[in-house]
């Protein structure tokens, strides 16, 4: 099973000055004709997530995991959004037989500078476990996902989502490329992020750049993923492989969404023939 997140499609179809939502179905035959078997999603609303699933189904796409905002560091929303993912997910299982819910709890501003104080960090984390705890009643796994915020400040952030949560309700997706950019284009952090919390992995994000900048598909670059796959595949790990090769300002501009995504999808497939069922 091979999965694509929907967040790169998004960028490219930013870039070619698309809609991704304008035409849905033909937004889903692209996502299927690149190769891809499974589409992770960013969940929003109810009936956009039962429209989506409408779309998946005719079209022959799984939903096998789905990506779920939060806001778990504020007393005053963390009931509401734990609400919020629960219901979202429980359509998702319903319609999809979704299994993985992803979630990156958001930062107190998107793209700003600012740092969670340490009750909010701890807050955070006691709501993780908390929402991994609901889910897991429901059938459902909860992955903790990061971006590079979290890594700021000797990484106090990440590690505690990490080292405080009931690793019985709350597991990880490993993003591989933002803890090497969060962490200053370091492989040696990759890899001890590897090591520390290889146990709780689940799901794999995979994007590549070059000199620190994103390509346009997977292949050759600043992160050795044939490597990756071993050190991962030496510990028993086989989580769900996700390609979110996106495309940013600085990216190389030479293809489409469709025509990248085939060829990255297809290496892919090489790169982690261990983990493919």
């Amino acid at each position: 099973m091979l999965a694509t997140n929907i967040y790169p499609w998004l960028t490219f179809y930013r870039r070619q000055g698309r809609d991704f939502e304008a035409n849905l179905e033909s937004s889903i035959k692209e996502i299927k004709q690149s190769g891809a078997d499974s589409l992770e999603p960013i969940l929003s609303t109810p009936e956009k997530t039962v429209q989506l699933a409408d779309v998946l189904i005719d079209q022959g796409v799984a939903m096998v995991s789905a990506y779920v905002n939060s806001k778990l560091h504020e007393k005053a929303d963390v009931e509401e959004s734990i609400d919020t993912v629960l219901k979202l997910a429980r359509i998702a299982q319903n319609r999809m037989g979704t299994k993985t819910i992803v979630t990156n709890p958001s930062p107190i501003r998107w793209g700003g500078p600012e740092n969670k104080n340490d009750d909010q960090i701890k807050l955070q984390g006691e709501s993780l476990t908390t929402l991994g705890e609901a889910l897991s009643k429901e059938g459902l796994t909860l992955a903790y996902h990061n971006h590079d915020p979290e890594l700021r400040l000797a990484g106090r952030e990440f590690h505690h989502m990490l080292a405080s949560t009931d690793p019985r309700y709350v597991k990880f997706c490993l993003d591989s490329h933002w803890i090497f950019r969060g962490s200053g284009d370091s492989n040696v952090a990759l890899y001890d992020v590897i090591k520390l919390y290889s146990d709780r992995i689940v799901e794999l994000h995979v994007r590549q750049s070059k000199d620190g900048v994103w390509t346009e598909t997977l292949g050759e670059g600043d992160i050795d993923y044939n490597l990756l796959t071993q050190v991962i595949s030496d510990k028993g790990i086989r989580p769900l492989v996700t390609i979110e090769q996106a495309v940013e300002n600085a990216s190389p501009n030479t293809m489409d969404a469709l025509a990248a995504h085939k060829i990255s999808h297809a290496r892919a497939r090489d790169i982690f023939a261990s983990f493919l069922s």
